[in-house]
């Protein structure tokens, strides 16, 4: 194997421009796909593969209807009830509802009220009478939808100042059909191996579902913009503000879009800058900018190619790659630099040649070692967190690819440079940095081990809980939105509890009996029809006056939780209808009359979206203060549960719990179980590849411990700063492993040729310090700065990903320079000489 990689380092050596033609074929065939390179901001690019969750939620959805909708909040400086107000509402609703895309809108001026002025169940049949019907009075309408269960902190704020209007989007049923047919196979996959026709069927559907989603996602963009012009028309006197699921995902899109530009470019600036200083000569720029964008170029068109698009977690691949590639080229640049100065009798295709020899081991090494640390993120069961580890491992190889046949070709090709080593600046900090390691080792073990003590203390408290509404700075619209529908309409994060019926209800079904009163309301005409169909009333579990007294309980204790926002059932639906019956309890006969005679339109929407059709299964929407500081979705979700279960007295086997709070909870704890409990089965790997790379068991246990310090340090750090885990900081202690290890593989790889050289331990670490530690101070300084920059995104989660990453990178490179040799030189004690 070693004659072969011999052969062809010689091959690259020897042939360059054959080699220039090559890849200049391969990187044209790639860029014209880069235009196929896409940004994916979905719900369904953030929930856990395989869930069961998920296809109860689907479930859920199809049964009580979609949550594909936006929220416009319209909070007015003159009164909201006066004249002038509600015209200006109407004309702004009635312009939101002529867009082809919106299917319907609901606000106060649509939904039915009851009391304004009182109404029966026979005027209803007539008509459903809401704020601008002729025979409404205002005021009674006012306190009506102030006080009511209903609408109070949903459509209306509790003051009255704000309003919200829902704006029910056209869904695309083929879209929808689609997907399901896609879920049906991946569910059997999950149980059993698919055959040739399903796995060919479930890539047909899957490819589908890309186009016909792109198609959709281009839509929505337009939506959203045609919304946000009408908006713009009418905030006069009037604070508006948009909210809801699409434009949150087409929003989150111009993030990413923003993010890939704006810091790619600053990123790639701030490294061609830092080149020039640090080289002084332009080819070294030339040649590490290349090599970055070839890798870049041929990555992007990979993804086009493939359909592969870039998720919130991997929109920072970009900067990743620019990273990793610099990584590689700035080693083989210093110690091409070296040799030049070593051995100035030599000619440029030796040095070149050279380089790669010496090289190409701890380059490869390196490599691997990366890869292996982003190979964590694919047990996380998140699909774009898996895409991630998947997009990392490929760009890893094809870097190392790239570098290794564009690098030495263009140099070979390059009149040869006469240059001397210089006492510089980063000459002067590594020199400075191998004398504490030698004269200072006692301090310098003792403040790595509080170091490390204080991050082991700092790990224990980390978390996987953060709110969403904390992902976005409070200057853009999706804070601001959020923040009202939050604080003044009843949370925002939805959670559904689900309630059976008591298994035993169909073992041994008896219909309840009543004594039913007569009613001086209910008139005989009313009656008259047949009745001797399914009786809701009659044959239901929960829809009776003796059940609905359980879910009234329910419903209060859910009210009376700290987290909660609005809560609606069909206890909120029952305590309204009392007004038909002169605020009177509600007795089974009339429930059940009750929901014969109700208008379809009322019946949609206050029984439908919280009762079955058979009335065995109720729905409790449950919407949760997102900006409650004390909120911990994955205790509230097992209080819940336990509470329902010991106080209330159902059956376990009743309790279900779904909603987008439950999906992303379990996103949340995957990724803490997946990603902390798994880093000491990675660093595991590595310490077997050091194993195998340096034939070392002490070598391959110190080589690993800069890393982990590196890694441990900012997952201690965040848990003292009590910032929680999210899908992209998790994914820095994968990133600090990957470039950590390579700081040290290409260090270690120097001390030992050094100390094979070398009588002293002492010798070769000065020399390795003067040589790679000069690489490895570049590197890492040019990582931190680049990083550092990501702290001007947007998006919260990108600017701790920017930050902490570079906070990692600093320890990292401290802890290569000081820890790793302070540990080589007390491995290597027999060795030490003055």
């Amino acid at each position: 194997m070693e004659k072969i990689i011999q052969a062809c380092l010689k091959t690259i050596v020897e042939y360059p421009r054959s080699i220039l033609v090559v890849l200049a074929l391969v990187v044209g065939f790639f860029a014209t796909w880069v235009d196929d390179f896409q940004l994916d901001a979905s719900s369904d690019s953030l929930l856990l593969e395989g869930d069961q969750d998920l296809r109860f939620y689907k479930d859920i959805k199809a049964r009580y209807g979609d949550d594909e909708f936006l929220v416009v909040t319209y909070q007015p400086e003159k009164d909201l009830f006066a004249a002038e107000t509600l015209s200006h509402l109407k004309k702004l609703r009635d312009e939101l509802s002529s867009l082809d895309a919106i299917d319907s809108v609901v606000s106060i001026l649509d939904v039915p009220l009851l009391k304004s002025p009182p109404k029966s169940l026979s005027d209803l049949e007539e008509d459903v009478p809401n704020l601008l019907s002729p025979g409404t009075d205002k005021n009674l309408a006012k306190q009506e939808l102030l006080t009511s269960k209903l609408y109070r902190n949903l459509l209306i704020s509790s003051d009255g100042k704000t309003t919200a209007m829902q704006l029910n989007m056209v869904l695309d049923e083929g879209l929808k059909s689609l997907i399901e047919a896609r879920d049906v196979l991946r569910e059997k996959r999950l149980a059993e191996a698919l055959d040739t026709d399903e796995l060919i069927q479930l890539e047909i559907l899957s490819d589908q579902i890309r186009e016909q989603r792109d198609v959709y996602r281009r839509q929505n963009v337009e939506t959203i913009a045609s919304i946000r012009s009408i908006l713009d028309r009418y905030r006069v006197g009037v604070d508006i503000f948009l909210g809801g699921v699409p434009m949150i995902a087409v929003d989150m899109i111009d993030y990413i879009q923003s993010d890939i530009k704006v810091f790619g470019t600053s990123i790639l600036l701030f490294l061609i800058l830092a080149l020039l200083f640090i080289f002084k000569r332009p080819r070294w720029m030339m040649i590490s900018m290349l090599c970055c964008l070839v890798g870049l170029i041929v990555m992007t068109g990979f993804l086009g190619l493939v359909g592969w698009p870039v998720t919130v977690v991997s929109a920072n691949f970009v900067a990743l790659l620019l990273i990793f590639s610099l990584s590689i080229t700035v080693h083989l640049t210093v110690h091409y630099r070296e040799l030049n100065s070593l051995h100035p009798e030599q000619s440029q295709r030796w040095l070149v040649h050279q380089t790669l020899i010496n090289k190409w081991v701890p380059c490869l090494y390196t490599t691997i070692t990366t890869m292996v640390g982003f190979a964590s993120l694919l047990i996380a069961g998140i699909r774009p967190v898996i895409d991630f580890g998947w997009m990392m491992l490929i760009s890893m190889g094809t870097i190392f690819v790239m570098v290794f046949l564009l690098f030495p070709s263009l140099l070979v090709l390059l009149k040869r440079l006469h240059t001397k080593q210089e006492m510089d600046l980063t000459s002067r900090i590594t020199k400075t940095l191998s004398h504490l390691v030698l004269s200072r080792q006692k301090e310098m073990v003792f403040v790595f081990a509080l170091i490390a003590a204080i991050s082991a203390v700092g790990i224990t408290q980390l978390t996987a809980e953060n709110q969403f509404i904390k992902a976005f700075k409070e200057d853009t619209e999706i804070f601001q939105g959020l923040t009202v529908i939050d604080t003044e309409l009843g949370g925002t994060t939805p959670l559904d509890i689900i309630i059976e019926a008591d298994p035993s209800f169909f073992n041994a079904y008896e219909k309840p009996t009543e004594n039913f009163e007569e009613d001086e309301f209910l008139d005989m005409d009313f009656f008259d029809d047949e009745t001797e169909e399914y009786d809701i009333g009659a044959d239901s579990y929960w829809y009776n006056s003796f059940r609905l007294k359980t879910v009234a309980a329910i419903h209060d204790y859910l009210e009376s939780l700290d987290e909660a926002g609005k809560v609606l059932s069909i206890a909120t639906t029952v305590d309204v209808m009392k007004i038909l019956n002169d605020d009177e309890e509600l007795d089974t006969f009339f429930l059940s009359l009750l929901y014969k005679k109700i208008p379809q339109d009322i019946k949609e929407a206050l029984f439908d979206p919280y009762l079955s059709a058979d009335g065995n299964q109720i729905r409790i929407s449950f919407r949760v203060f997102e900006s409650y500081p004390e909120l911990q979705r994955d205790a509230l979700i097992n209080k819940i549960k336990t509470d329902l279960v010991e106080t209330i007295g159902l059956e376990p086997s009743q309790v279900k719990l779904t909603g987008l709070l439950v999906l992303y909870n379990n996103v949340l704890q995957s990724l803490f179980r997946s990603q902390i409990l798994t880093i000491g089965v990675v660093f595991l790997a590595i310490m077997a590849m050091f194993l195998v790379l340096f034939r070392s068991l002490k070598i391959a246990f110190v080589a690993i411990l800069p890393s982990m310090l590196a890694s441990g340090s900012v997952l201690g750090l965040m848990g003292w700063l009590g910032i929680p885990l999210d899908v992209m900081t998790i994914t820095i202690a994968a990133i600090c492993i990957g470039i950590g290890v390579d700081h040290s593989i290409h260090y270690i790889h120097r001390f030992r040729s050094e100390i094979k050289r070398q009588a002293s331990a002492r010798i070769a670490i000065e020399k390795s310090h003067a040589s790679t530690g000069k690489a490895i101070y570049y590197t890492s300084v040019i990582i931190v700065v680049g990083f550092s920059i990501l702290g001007l995104s947007n998006f919260i989660p990108t600017i701790y990903f920017g930050v902490f990453t570079a906070f990692a990178m600093l320890v990292s490179l401290i802890a290569n320079l000081t820890l790793l040799p302070l540990l080589l030189l007390g491995i290597n004690s027999g060795k030490i000489k003055t």
